[in-house]
């Protein structure tokens, strides 16, 4: 099977002189959830964001698809970033508009001139995502503005958005960050189903190693732009850990217990 995602080479490094990326190179096939891991500043979201262009890589390829995105300009761009549905940590929503009007905008990337500027969505395309909220638990806050909505459920309207472009690769940039642990699961749930009911692939920016090991197939591990392990959670171990991080897992914790994790974990089993 072809990757849907290669990184070869890739380096970003911005004006100000910092590299954020330093020769980074791996694949990501249909059907896998890659969780990218690393302490603030380590490029994870420089990494999401050269995958759909929202930020220009300095050296390397990033193929989408088999494509170039650097290579691509225009209507080739807009086409090749349906590809890539993006979910936001700050949900990136227009809130004085609807919930149905929100993930209506998963469509844009399909509409044209005068259909696109007027936001003229065929009936098809409403009856979707009317089904796609219904599916999400949202269905009875469709017309609803999309600022009356909880944190959780402002992401579950992110998801469908990123659902209604029809893409082949979800891009999650810590979208769990903002949440109580409880909302966290029903999110990381959520994108778990997704995926895999859409054949997508997923790669997710997290901070939260029990999540990323419950939820992967797959963990990448940045430090200082560069990818220092590449493997299957179980082999995450601590001197792994002390690698990506610079520190050990204890330090991670606070108080000396993953306050983080046993709220997790109580939300699991409530």
């Amino acid at each position: 099977m072809e990757p849907i995602l290669s990184f070869q080479n890739v380096t970003k490094q911005y004006p100000n002189g910092v590299k954020a990326l330093s020769g980074v190179s791996f694949t990501v096939r249909q059907g896998e959830f890659i969780s990218i891991i690393g302490p603030s500043g380590s490029g994870k979201s420089t990494l999401l964001r050269a995958i759909n262009r929202l930020i220009s890589v300095t050296q390397g390829q990033v193929l989408l698809d088999g494509e170039d995105v650097s290579r691509q300009k225009g209507k080739r761009l807009r086409i090749l970033r349906r590809k890539a549905g993006m979910i936001f940590q700050n949900y990136n929503l227009v809130y004085r508009l609807s919930v149905m009007q929100n993930v209506l905008h998963g469509r844009l990337g399909y509409l044209g001139g005068a259909k696109g500027i007027f936001g003229m969505y065929s009936e098809e395309d409403k009856r979707r995502a009317l089904e796609l909220l219904e599916e999400l638990g949202l269905g009875e806050f469709c017309y609803s503005r999309a600022s009356e909505l909880s944190g959780g459920q402002k992401q579950r309207v992110g998801i469908a958005r990123a659902i209604m472009q029809e893409p082949k690769l979800l891009l999650c940039d810590e979208p769990i960050a903002s949440l109580d642990p409880s909302s966290a699961k029903t999110i990381m749930d959520t994108l778990e189903q997704m995926a895999k009911k859409h054949r997508m692939a997923c790669l997710v920016n997290l901070h939260q190693l029990d999540v990323a090991v419950k939820y992967s197939t797959r963990i990448l591990g940045l430090c200082k732009g560069k990818i220092v392990f590449d493997g299957p959670p179980q082999a995450l171990t601590d001197q792994v850990i002390e690698q990506i991080y610079g520190t050990t897992r204890e330090n991670l914790m606070i108080g000396g217990k993953n306050q983080d994790a046993e709220a997790y974990t109580a939300a699991c089993a409530s």
